[in-house]
């Protein structure tokens, strides 16, 4: 768990802290020093410490900004999810009949559309810019929310404790807002950091499509795009935010997997 908490540590800090640990422009063009090596390499160039792109571009400073938009967009894309996906869960678990099967029904809808091409639609319809992609990746993942605060509340409106609100008088939005939401956020918080990896592969992927973050703004999934095409004479292009990438979805997964132990122990392993 260590080295993955360390690993999703130094990718906040760099997303936190870009404008200082980056050495460059992350959009500064030098056409005399396009494709040079990572410093460490015999014929590299020590002014870019892990080489430039096709453009002169240093790869450094692009992998250190593109964590800020492949953290951003995953958890403004989350917190999209979280709430709309909840506030559904809520009011279908608990008002039941002709609601439930309605937004059920929604989800199931929603569900027989793979992510990504229901993104791609979306997308191709609105236009690629930040703010829809947040929009477009946070609605990918209100399904699971809802699905999952569905069953709790379906099994905690008949508790003891809600039946006791009920007879003293409180009203329907108390009884879900200040007693039963609650008791879901447990489920909420392990679904939620999960989702931000998915989230972020998905805003990854649709960058490397051209569907995504435009240039010459940095982002992983870009990054990866413009350079399978030099694999094989400048690999440190793709390689870098494929690494990054790689790296931050582990350790948010990991991370996930240890807030639902810590959360619900039933789910530990002896």
């Amino acid at each position: 768990m260590v080295p993955f908490a360390s690993c999703l540590v130094g990718a906040t800090l760099l997303a936190v802290a870009a404008p200082v640990i980056a050495t460059r422009d992350p959009t500064e063009q030098s056409l005399k020093a396009r494709l040079s090596p990572p410093a460490f390499l015999p014929r590299g160039n020590p002014d870019y410490l892990l080489g430039t792109d096709h453009l002169g571009r240093d790869v450094l400073s692009r992998v250190v900004f593109g964590s800020r938009v492949s953290l951003g967009v995953g958890l403004g894309g989350v917190l999209i999810g979280t709430v709309l996906g909840s506030l559904i869960g809520l009011v279908s678990g608990y008002w039941g009949r002709g609601v439930d099967e309605t937004l059920m029904t929604a989800a199931d809808i929603q569900l027989a559309f793979p992510n990504v091409l229901l993104a791609i639609a979306v997308i191709a319809v609105v236009g690629p810019s930040i703010p829809s992609l947040v929009v477009v990746v946070g609605l990918t993942g209100w399904v699971t929310y809802a699905r999952i605060i569905r069953g709790a509340v379906l099994k905690l409106r008949n508790e003891g404790f809600v039946d006791a609100v009920r007879a003293m008088g409180g009203t329907q939005s108390r009884i879900v807002f200040r007693h039963i939401l609650p008791n879901c956020l447990a489920a909420v918080i392990v679904v939620g950091t999960l989702e931000l990896a998915r989230i972020i592969i998905l805003e990854s992927t649709l960058s490397f499509l051209g569907l995504g973050i435009q240039p010459p703004t940095p982002s992983w999934g870009g990054m990866i795009g413009e350079g399978r095409g030099y694999l094989d004479t400048a690999w440190w292009i793709a390689v870098w935010p494929g690494l990054a990438l790689l790296l931050t979805t582990m350790s948010i997964s990991q991370l996930g997997d240890w807030v639902r132990d810590v959360l619900d122990p039933t789910f530990r392993v002896e």
